[in-house]
């Protein structure tokens, strides 16, 4: 009896070994950010996008993904990779100024990849440093401000912006960073390619030359996704856009200059905002005069914004929003009284506007296959990825990313 219990336990203990030698970890997931400027949520059925209606098809897609305010190229881009708002991660609209740097001549002023020179115009903790910060590597090819050394560090892989670098470049190294062994390889890598933002501001969203940018960037991304499912480890590819883009009506432009805004002010035209701001030492009653009479040259042409309409977009007042901020809705825009011609296509309105909203779509071994999401916020990107890498964040987020993670396959959305 005792042998027999000997002999039991033994073969048991073995199982349980054996089970043990054999139990593997979970293979690391890898992920691709791919920033698409100004491809809008409907692209792809508009302008026949056949990859990624495949990629879609093969993943996820959500019904469109909301920018922040404002719909800019660079406010939205970090606020993918951060989770914060653009007032949290300091890059307000694609330029501002700073009242808290005050010059001999006036205000400092950003403008675009403004941070590769001085990294403290950005306050948030990136994607890129997430990863790095946890031991593991990341890699950026062009996307805003990933060559700026955020909180002491920049990507292990990275490329300093340069528009002569090829599209097709861009998909090779990415492919090649992945292709590194396991010591080297990024976990993760953000890419960007601004094709179908600058088409679709010289043409407008509806044109043909519009269509042929989108195909062109379709081909592209159709390629990059299946030499990433090729390789031998995990890869998700996943394709955002930073905002969409609506058209423009040349009899609806108001020329900044026809403001008559006073010399007691320094302003930003963005577009579709004005960012005033009073110079040193003019008294707060000076910022309510002029709002009040720019309220009454608006004439429903413009709006300036209330402190509850600018806490409703996120945007309250502060050194960098300007003290008086003008908004204007599409198909109209501000434009300066030099500008010889007019972009027939734009951005920068209200996120709730139906043609801002920009396309998500997601597909690799860590999301379900063939589903279909609500619109998710920009803000859910984030969280979303640190969830599906498996690290924990170590800074605060607006979103948890609960709709980015209804994409994950169950294994990786339960994941802790």
């Amino acid at each position: 009896m005792k042998f027999f219990l000997l002999l039991s336990g033994l073969v048991a203990a073995s199982f349980i070994f054996a089970a043990a030698v054999n139990a593997q970890p979970a293979p690391q997931q890898h992920v691709v950010l791919m920033s698409l400027d100004g491809f809008r949520h409907d692209y792809i059925e508009k302008h026949d996008a056949g990859n990624l209606a495949r990629i879609a098809d093969e993943g996820v897609r959500a019904a469109g993904l909301i920018p922040v305010y404002p719909a800019n190229t660079f406010p939205n881009h970090l606020s993918i990779v951060t989770g914060v708002y653009p007032t949290a991660h300091g890059i307000v609209n694609n330029r501002f100024y700073d009242k808290q740097r005050v010059k001999k001549n006036g205000y400092a002023a950003y403008s675009l990849g403004k941070g590769k020179q001085d990294s403290s115009w950005i306050n948030a903790l990136p994607l890129w440093n997430l990863v790095e910060f946890h031991g593991k590597k990341a890699g950026s090819f062009f996307w805003p401000e990933a060559d700026a050394r955020i909180n002491g560090a920049v990507p292990t892989y990275h490329y300093h912006y340069n528009k002569y670098a090829s599209y097709q470049q861009r998909v090779d190294q990415i492919v090649q960073w992945l292709s590194l062994p396991d010591a080297s390889r990024p976990v993760f890598v953000a890419g960007y390619f601004s094709l179908t933002d600058t088409v679709g501001h010289d043409y407008g969203p509806d044109a043909p030359e519009t269509k042929a940018a989108v195909q062109r960037v379709d081909a592209l991304v159709g390629e990059l996704y299946d030499r990433l499912q090729a390789l031998p480890v995990p890869v998700n590819l996943i394709i955002v856009a930073d905002h969409g883009m609506t058209s423009v009506d040349e009899e609806r432009l108001i020329t900044a200059e026809s403001l008559g805004i006073d010399e007691s002010f320094v302003y930003e035209n963005e577009g579709a905002q004005i960012m005033v701001y009073a110079r040193p030492g003019v008294p707060p009653q000076a910022v309510e005069e002029e709002a009040t009479r720019l309220r009454a040259l608006a004439d429903g042409r413009f709006t300036v914004l209330s402190d509850t309409e600018r806490a409703e977009r996120h945007f309250q007042r502060g050194p960098r929003t300007g003290d008086i901020v003008l908004e204007i809705a599409p198909p109209a825009r501000f434009i300066d009284a030099d500008h010889t011609f007019s972009s027939p296509g734009g951005h920068g309105y209200l996120p709730s506007h139906p043609d801002m909203a920009a396309t998500f779509v997601a597909a690799g071994p860590a999301f379900k296959k063939g589903a279909r999401l609500p619109a998710l916020s920009a803000l859910e990107i984030y969280p979303g990825i640190a969830h599906l890498l498996g690290l924990p964040l170590l800074s605060e987020t607006v979103s948890d990313g609960a709709v980015f993670k209804q994409g994950l396959s169950e294994k990786i959305a339960g994941a802790e």
